[in-house]
């Protein structure tokens, strides 16, 4: 067959065992630490089921028991945040930095199952579904009423932001500081192209805002969710809109957007991003309020796009349409933005189909963006509709022994033509990833990547990242990486005793306008790439593919000693080619991959049980370098 690329290396050396590498074979055991000894850092114990966060939290009797308070403790390098075992927390985990050789750690206690983090709100009650018509059931919208006053906005600066091109003018009426003229002259073609501004204001976490004020519009326009943000860079998320989206009409009318706060801060602002809200000729005109503690709403509330609906535990997952009209079968439902709810198709009261409805919110379970650090270990992390694990410029990060599912399918953009994408990984290290390792961990029904790193930008270097030991099924893709643009740089991604099996054949599969089951799904990556190596894995069985590669930057990646397997179509996709498994050779020709791997069907030990350990006799037994077999070596609990 002749070579239809441009490859110009077609045999390389497999990278020698590296440093991370030796570490993910043999990883080292610390110690417990001592809670009394304050050198090597404070150990602090939390429990959903007789915690009480008024006390100290330092021993199991005197645990805390919510996120919010292990949110806003004040924790230093070395603390140790444990969860206690057969319990389970609803929201999301926002962790703290540690520093070299003294991580922040947060891990488990006492027996039973891994701790649960879960970034669902339960609706399995029925007086929490009300039927609108015949077969369409909706939730409740949230209700609040007022406590005390927080601030009097007539004394905060109100500015307007344009960029892009979108242009408006802005400014207080015959000079007052408590009336507001906005005239858009130019639109924006992103939200962030025209963006109001409150700030300063003082914050506290865990505390909801009621913000009143008054207006009225040259024509009727729908007003946008608020963020908290910190008022300068970097705009950290302090805070973010849980009310219903008013709409403004031509006369003075009283407004209430309610605000959830979810970090202590006095440098925030309030933020609305009109660029594609207000059409050009629009005028405006703005009255301040106040801002008052707002309470008395159920808790938790449906403050985010509900990407998925997990039915029983999983035995169903709802299917996701973007509008009312298009429910038409029994568990289709839509997500009503701007009034907080969602909408569900059921024959009947969908309580009587379902004995758990859980409505997966688009936050990250743990949001670690700009931390270093940190240990998460033996922990189940599910039921979220954004990232499992997510955040941008992180270090020395290392997750062990954690169970991640039902992960993903959070609305994240709608592209200009028109059509919303959907996304959510496993875990994932966003732009400047260095320095993490995560092993021994499961993760599965993950709507795109289980593992994943990838960036873009300028700041999106990759370096010494490490995943093994890692046993996946049933995620649109095993392992994901690209990295662009040219001048950024990814180096040193070990992919190595990782079981991939079933990619494609996960609950958001069918759903995906794009769908595309891959183990390893390499995107476009102009990034300068030196030594990804992917070796001793077990990769079995993929809608498409088990490897996809969409553009050339092969020559310092290092693909063998792997086990593959598909028992029917495609098997590699190179640059849109496909290779079958009986064209194996004309695919290392092509490429130099995989000299001294085999396909062949694993034989697991019991892969209805999710034992995906090698058999006695299978392929893939002792024959990597040391004795080693391919594929993970453990069986969780």
């Amino acid at each position: 067959m002749k070579n239809p690329f441009s490859f110009r290396t077609p045999v390389r050396k497999l990278f020698r065992l590296s440093v991370l590498g030796a570490i993910c074979l043999f990883p080292a055991l610390s110690p417990a630490a001592d809670p009394t000894d304050t050198s090597a850092g404070i150990t602090y114990y939390v429990s959903s089921s007789s915690g009480n966060d008024q006390a100290d939290g330092h021993t199991p009797q005197t645990a805390w028991r919510t996120l919010d308070r292990v949110n806003s403790a004040s924790l230093k390098p070395g603390d140790r945040v444990l969860f206690q075992r057969d319990n389970l927390w609803r929201g999301q985990l926002l962790p703290q930095s540690g520093a070299d050789g003294k991580p922040v750690t947060y891990g488990a206690y006492g027996t039973g199952a891994k701790p649960i983090l879960q970034g669902s709100v339960a609706r399995d009650a029925a007086n929490e579904w009300v039927q609108s018509e015949k077969n369409i059931w909706s939730t409740l919208p949230p209700t609040f009423r007022e406590g005390a006053v927080r601030a009097d906005l007539s004394g905060i600066k109100w500015k307007l932001h344009t960029e892009a091109g979108a242009a408006a003018d802005f400014k207080g009426t015959d000079g007052a500081a408590t009336d507001y003229h906005l005239a858009c002259r130019q639109a924006g073609t992103r939200p962030n192209h025209i963006q109001l501004v409150i700030a300063p204001l003082a914050v506290n976490a865990g505390e909801r805002l009621a913000f009143h004020f008054r207006a009225r519009s040259s024509q009727p326009v729908i007003w946008v969710p608020a963020a908290v943000i910190k008022a300068t860079v970097p705009y950290t998320p302090y805070g973010h809109d849980i009310g219903v989206a008013p709409r403004i009409g031509t006369e003075w009318q009283d407004f209430t957007i309610y605000l959830q706060i979810d970090r202590t801060a006095d440098d925030a602002r309030i933020n609305f991003s009109l660029g594609t809200a207000l059409p050009a000729g629009i005028e405006l005109w703005l009255q301040p309020g106040r801002i008052f503690a707002a309470l008395g709403s159920p808790e938790p509330l449906l403050d985010a796009d509900v990407g998925n609906i997990i039915f029983d535990h999983g035995q169903i997952c709802g299917v996701k349409k973007w509008q009312r009209e298009d429910l038409r079968r029994n568990d289709d439902y839509f997500y009503d933005q701007a009034g907080r709810k969602v909408w569900l198709y059921s024959d009947s009261p969908p309580t009587t189909h379902h004995h758990s409805i859980e409505l997966a919110l688009k936050k990250h379970i743990i949001d670690e963006g700009g931390r270093h650090h940190v240990t998460y270990e033996d922990l189940q992390l599910r039921y979220g509709a954004a990232h499992g694990i997510g955040g941008g410029n992180t270090s020395y990060i290392t997750v062990r022994r954690c169970d991640i599912y039902f992960i993903g399918g959070g609305h994240q953009l709608t592209r200009p033509d028109g059509k919303p994408v959907r996304f959510g990984n496993g875990i994932e290290f966003w732009n400047g990833g260095r320095h993490n390792l995560v092993e021994h961990c499961r993760l599965w029904e993950i709507y795109d990547a289980a593992l994943t790193n990838q960036g873009n930008g300028p700041d999106s270097e990759q370096v010494d990242i490490t995943y093994c030991h890692n046993v996946i099924w049933n995620s649109e893709y095993s392992f994901e990486y690209w990295n662009r643009p040219e001048t950024v740089k990814t180096e040193n991604i070990l992919f190595e005793h990782n079981t991939c099996v079933d990619a494609g054949y996960g609950w958001g599969h069918n759903q995906r306008p794009d769908r595309n089951g891959r183990h390893l799904m390499f995107g476009f990556n102009p990034a300068i790439t030196r030594e990804m190596v992917i070796r001793n894995n077990i990769f079995c069985n993929a809608t498409d593919s088990c490897l996809r590669m969409n553009n050339d930057w092969h020559t310092h990646l290092k693909l063998d000693h792997n086990l593959w397997f598909q028992p029917a179509g495609p098997l590699f996709t190179i640059l849109r080619h496909n290779f079958t498994a009986d064209q194996l050779e004309d695919y290392r020709t092509a490429t130099g991959f995989d000299l001294r791997s085999v396909i062949a069907a694993p034989n697991f030990r019991n892969a209805a049980q999710r034992d995906y350990r090698l058999a006695p006799g299978s392929p893939g037994l002792k024959w990597t370098t040391g004795g080693q077999s391919c594929g993970a070596i453990f069986i969780a609990e």
